[in-house]
């Protein structure tokens, strides 16, 4: 039987989603195949195997906090993850995220250019595998990455967090020489907009293809449930803004909401942010106009949430292709946000509207147009361009290439 090993930092979240999909649709399809991840909980009905520790984690965070080498450690919980993949010899790898405070990509990396003899493919799902340090960079208009990181790192206070020491220089090199070794690898894209990127990187002259990332159009789609403004609050006369992030870190957009709802306070309108943590949901309730709602990882509840807003706003700076823009609109609700990374691939002029100068002033603008014009009762005919997001049609690209890869 064919075999697939797949390793990201996680079995939840976006990528961790999009890894159980995968590895789901190749098992219809007749593949053996094992999830490995880092941190947090597996997959409850697919075999995964968990290869590090709690305390390893939070030291790999102190660690890359004071030396700035994330990446670089775990080095004996790496070694434990070649032993598995030594032992279940699988025909191919298939790389998600490799960073996040997990896994020793140089120990990895080593054992792939010189002892995996099956095919390798990776999803990039940020730019990492490109910088010397960060997962993205267009915030502060970076451009060193398409030729050399230096030690003036403008992102070196951002994800991967660093403090003290900035090694950019030396962590680009690395990579260039680890991650170009062995050029018989696909790299997978979910959007045109980090297509172009990996184009210009020193990763070019490995195969590049795009595919969407795809949500379940059996589970979004528009579901009316008047119960849920009781359960949260929601005055029943309000108009609704909605945002939603996994984690509402800087880049996702959080103080520009709050300036949103300050250019809003005397407006018929109601704000409601998904995915706070404790600490930002309470520093939030002195926004009169803002509700905030904790990460929930049940799926149907924010179906409900996102079928009850009248428009959805993304107002992040730096991004792929959100899912939470397309899973939006297949519920039905409009959507306006910043045009970064791939958000213009998604919104159209039938499903909302991208931003042409990523202001809060263009954003309040745009969301009373649409709220006065009735928006979301005039949304498009979703059959047609649903179809576009049907997480289905990306999985069986992915085995697409499986099948290509082992005809070879």
């Amino acid at each position: 039987m064919k075999k697939v090993a797949l390793i990201n930092s996680v079995c939840t979240g976006s990528t961790g989603k999009i890894m159980g999909d995968i590895q789901r649709r190749a098992n219809e399809r007749g593949y053996e195949t094992v999830s490995f991840f880092g941190r947090g909980n597996g997959f409850s009905n697919l075999e995964c195997i968990k290869f590090n520790k709690n305390n390893s984690f939070y030291f790999n965070i102190l660690y890359n906090f004071i030396f700035n080498r994330q990446g670089l450690q775990s080095k004996q919980e790496t070694e434990f993850l070649l032993q598995k993949l030594e032992e279940f010899r699988p025909d191919i790898i298939h790389l998600h995220n490799i960073h996040g405070y997990y896994l020793n990509y140089q120990l990895l990396f080593n054992w792939i250019n010189t002892s995996f003899k099956g095919k390798l493919i990776w999803t990039l799902h940020d730019c990492w595998a490109f910088t010397g340090h960060c997962a993205y960079f267009s915030y502060v208009n970076c451009k060193k990455w398409k030729k050399q990181c230096d030690p003036k790192c403008p992102m070196r206070h951002g994800y991967p967090y660093s403090f003290f020491i900035d090694t950019s220089q030396g962590e680009f090199e690395l990579k260039k020489e680890l991650f170009t070794n062995r050029e018989d690898f696909e790299i997978v894209t979910p959007s045109n907009w980090l297509n172009e990127l990996v184009k210009q990187s020193f990763l070019q002259n490995h195969h590049v293809q795009t595919i969407n990332n795809g949500i379940n159009l059996d589970v979004f789609k528009p579901y009316v449930d008047k119960d849920i403004k009781q359960k949260y609050g929601i005055p029943g006369n309000k108009n609704i803004i909605l945002g939603v992030a996994n984690i509402w870190e800087k880049r996702k957009g959080l103080d520009d909401f709050l300036e949103l709802s300050r250019l809003l306070i005397n407006e018929n309108i109601v704000i409601i942010l998904v995915g706070l943590s404790r600490t930002q949901k309470y520093l939030t309730k002195k926004y009169k106009n803002i509700i905030g709602i904790e990460r929930t990882e049940n799926v149907n509840e924010l179906v409900k949430i996102y079928s009850l807003s009248d428009v959805f706003i993304n107002l992040t700076k730096e991004d792929n292709y959100p899912t939470v823009n397309i899973e939006s609109i297949a519920c039905g609700t409009p959507v306006i946000t910043y045009d970064t990374g791939g958000c213009k691939e998604q919104v159209i002029s039938t499903t909302g509207y991208c931003c042409k100068k990523n202001t809060v002033e263009e954003v309040k603008n745009k969301v009373l147009e649409f709220i006065n014009t009735d928006f979301k009762n005039r949304i498009f005919d979703n059959s047609g361009i649903l179809s576009n997001f049907d997480a289905n049609k990306s999985f069986d690209k992915y085995i697409k290439i499986y099948d290509r890869l082992l005809e070879k």
